[in-house]
Parts: structure tokens; sequence; C-alpha cells
């Protein structure tokens, strides 16, 4: 039972809307993948579920406490990589040098009656010092950021990354993956399909009414639901996070399906450095697709982290008023981050 297991989350991290190719782990290149912020809610399910993927060689776990008990933990696991806990300011930057990856769940979590604004001023302070030394240890590592608000704090790495003369817009990710794992659950529920076959791009940003599912492009196709459903779906995968914090009663945030969300991107991004073709996530980055600088949309990746970045689509009536409604906080809310990092 423990090896059907196993290898049912494996073969979950190896697809994520389609079944693409894979790599054994005799035949996958090194890959040193750094988690910081390993010892917290978001951290350690997801330092498991890092650990249970055959294309991590090695997995470096960080935080400011706790690390060691984690690392620990999950180095017992007998899986290709090696686990090496680091805690503590001053071992930030053993901890990043070589990253392949560097995912960045760090932060405090929402509570009830929390808005993601709320969360601003102390998550952008850790998120800027993260950053300054990812710039000095790894600059050319793909960095994915779930540190909410993620609105405001990929826009802050990407003016640290910028003062430090190392940016490079393709390998900035603000992972928007927990918006698209649950529009895929709550439109197969409606529509009575299975929901490993289907798939839904989510679109815009990572909160509240800046993320739009865009079900009108839902394969496979349920003309069955009406307008009245399709509102009330767009309404609960924006409100997500919202639901698993008032069920929790104070106690927690989305932490478990966040560390899915987040080793399902993680994995996209090594598949595309391993030269995977045509793996295609959702992922707040830099756009053109619209007048924003940042903007999320699908996204092709490759060696180099983002190979393309994809635009919309055709959009129903209901998504073109959604897409409306959303640029103007979206706009705040980078504007408010580029601030952040600028002062001082």
């Amino acid at each position: 039972m423990r090896t059907t297991m196993l290898r049912s989350i494996q073969s979950s991290l190896k697809s994520s809307t389609v079944l693409r190719r894979s790599y054994s782990s005799e035949s996958a290149p090194e890959r040193k993948v750094a988690i910081l912020g390993a010892a917290g809610g978001i951290g350690q399910p997801l330092s498991l579920l890092m650990k249970l993927n055959p294309l991590v060689s090695s997995l470096s776990l960080y935080d400011i406490a706790g690390t060691p008990g984690v690392a620990a933990d999950v180095s017992h696991i007998n899986t290709r990589s090696e686990v090496v806990g680091y805690m503590g300011d001053e071992n930030l930057g053993k901890a990043l040098e070589g990253a392949d990856v560097v995912i960045i769940p760090a932060g405090v979590p929402r509570k009830p009656g929390m808005t993601r604004d709320d969360l601003f001023n102390i998550n952008a302070g850790i998120v800027k010092g993260l950053c300054t030394a990812i710039a000095k240890y790894c600059p050319h590592a793909l960095v994915n950021m779930i540190s909410n608000p993620v609105n405001s704090t990929v826009p802050i790495a990407a003016e640290v990354f910028k003062k430090a003369g190392t940016y490079d817009e393709k390998r900035l990710f603000g992972v928007t993956t927990l918006d698209v794992v649950r529009a895929k659950t709550f439109y197969a529920g409606k529509a009575k399909v299975p929901v490993s076959g289907v798939n839904v791009p989510v679109v815009g940003g990572h909160a509240g009414i800046t993320i739009l599912p865009l079900f009108s492009q839902a394969t496979p196709q349920a003309n069955n639901l009406s307008d009245e459903e399709i509102v009330a779906l767009t309404k609960r995968t924006q409100d997500g996070g919202t639901e698993v914090v008032e069920a929790k009663a104070g106690k927690g945030s989305a932490t478990l399906s966040m560390a899915y969300a987040g080793a399902i991107f993680a994995d996209a991004c090594l598949k595309g450095l391993n030269g995977v073709p045509d793996v295609v996530e959702c992922s707040f980055v830099q756009s053109t697709v619209t007048e924003l600088p940042f903007f999320a949309s699908k996204v092709r990746l490759g060696k180099n982290g983002v190979e393309e970045v994809l635009g919309l689509g055709s959009l129903s009536d209901y998504e073109k008023q959604g897409l409306e409604a959303l640029l103007p906080e979206l706009k705040s809310s980078i504007e408010k981050g580029i601030a952040f990092a600028n002062k001082s």
C-alpha cells in the first residue's frame, strides 16, 4: 500500500494538465531545489512533496527556526534527493548556493478577517530580504514566489533583482497554481466530469477579484452549466482561501493544498529546465498581455524559465467584465510592491 501511494503521489507530480514524458532518477540531471520557509505550515508539506520528486537531486531546506527537525524527518524518506537543513540568517547563503529552483513560502499566514493586503508589511519585508540573498548567492535560479500577497511580492522581488543587476524576467514566477487547482476541482464537481482530465486556465492575479478563471476555455467543455453556475464557480475560486481560513476557525490557512500546488509548479519548472517539451502552466509573470507590467496567464516553460507568455484567447462577455474589473485592483497591488521595494 505504501509503495502504491508513493507511486501515486509521484505520478501526480509528474503531470498537471497532461501526461508528459518524465525522467527516471538515473537519467535526470542534477538539480538543487531550495525551499525558504521550510519549517512553516506550507513549507513542511512542500518539503515532503519535493522529496518525493525524482527530478530533485539536492533538497535544501531553510528557515529562521525549526529546520533541523524538518530536514532530519524528511531525509529519512528513501527517494533520490539528499536533504540538508539550514537555520538562521547566517546560513541562508549556504542554503541558496547552486540552487536551480528557489521556492519561497516564507511569511506569516492569513488569519480570520485578514485580507492578503493585511499581510503586506510583514511579508514584504521578509521577501525583500530573501530576494537580496538570492541575487547574491544564486542569481540564475528560477524563483517561485508563494509568499502573499503575490500580486505585490513578485514586483518587490523584481525590483530587488533590478537593483542588484541580476533581474531576468524569465526566471521570476508568482505561483498561482492553487487557483488553477481549485478551479479544476470545483468545475469537475459541478460539471460531473473526472477531475483528472480537467483543465481550466486562470488569469489575472492571486487575490480576490484579481483571480479570473476562464471557464469558457475549460476542457472538457460542459454545456450543462448555467450562467449562474459559472458565476458561482468563479466566486468560489476567488474566495477559496477564505473558505479554508474560515473552515479552520482561526487555526490555519490553505497550507496543504498550497503545498501541493507549489510542488506541481516547481515540478513543471524542473521539467522545463530539463528540456521536456510543451510544459505549460499558469503563472504571475512580467507580461505584455495587458497594460500592466505583471499578469498571470498561461506560460510555456523551458530551459531558461519562461519561453513564451501566452495570450488570453477568446473570452466570454462575463470574463471580459471580470478582466476590466480586476485591472485597477491588480495595478494598485503591483504599484504598492514596487513602492515598498524602492523605499530606503
